[in-house]
């Protein structure tokens, strides 16, 4: 099985090591239904993780997560949604929060266990990893967008929170730094697909190599624009 360069599933820093939530009381895949902007400016004296996925649309590749908490005094100028800024910015920027955060993880669901799932389980479940590998743990967990994992900590959804939330601004920015070098990798192993200029998103140019080559051992064979050409007797990409 083809495997990122994350290795199972997770990876931090931070003051310490990581430790795994206890499950929720709620379902055990995901929690309740996001309501939008909770509070998010009178959060104070609470320990608040933020967290972000990156990679749900792509059609190869793991979707990966980060959690990551921010203390209040400290300001990272330039934190905003990854998708805005330049490589360089968020390479800068990764950098910096990596230095400067309490605590940040990082976790990764791979191609095989999506199509086994779905990619919305596959997110939830690698956003409650991620969020378990913190230490310290939080005391408040935002989550960018509108549906909560299932966590052992209070946690709230923030619509466009990747915008609006330093923490998740700074977790979108770890998770999209560590999926684009993780494809840059893979696109060594595949040359044929192009991985390395559209991360596995279903760019023309992208979905022209599936069709040609057939998909490779990390694209998402369940996902439209791979799933039909999966039985296909073409050439296949092989890991090596």
């Amino acid at each position: 099985m083809a495997r990122s360069p994350i290795g199972d599933h997770a990876q931090g820093g931070g003051p310490g090591p990581g430790r795994r939530g206890r499950s929720s009381p709620c379902h055990p895949e995901w929690g309740e239904l996001g309501s939008g902007l909770w509070g998010v400016e009178a959060v104070t004296g609470l320990r608040v993780a933020g967290v972000d996925e990156v990679g749900r649309g792509s059609l190869a590749g793991p979707v990966v997560t980060a959690a990551v908490i921010l203390s209040p005094g400290v300001a990272v100028p330039g934190l905003t949604d990854s998708k805005l800024l330049s490589p360089a910015a968020r390479a800068r920027l990764a950098e910096t929060i990596r230095g400067v955060a309490t605590a940040w993880a990082l976790a990764s669901v791979e191609a095989a266990e999506i199509d086994a799932t779905d990619i919305l389980r596959a997110t939830l479940r690698a956003m409650a990893v991620a969020v378990g590998q913190l230490s310290p743990q939080p005391q408040l967990v935002l989550v960018d967008g509108a549906i909560l994992p299932a966590l052992s900590v209070p946690a709230r959804a923030v619509v466009h929170g990747d915008r609006r939330v330093p923490g998740i601004s700074a977790a979108s920015i770890l998770a999209k730094v560590a999926r684009d070098r993780i494809m840059e990798e893979w696109a060594v192993q595949f040359p044929d697909y192009g991985f390395a200029k559209h991360k596995g998103y279903g760019t023309a140019a992208h979905r022209a190599a599936i069709a040609r080559y057939g998909p490779s051992p990390i694209h998402r064979r369940t996902f439209a624009g791979v799933r039909e050409h999966a039985g296909e007797a073409v050439r296949q990409a092989r890991l090596w």
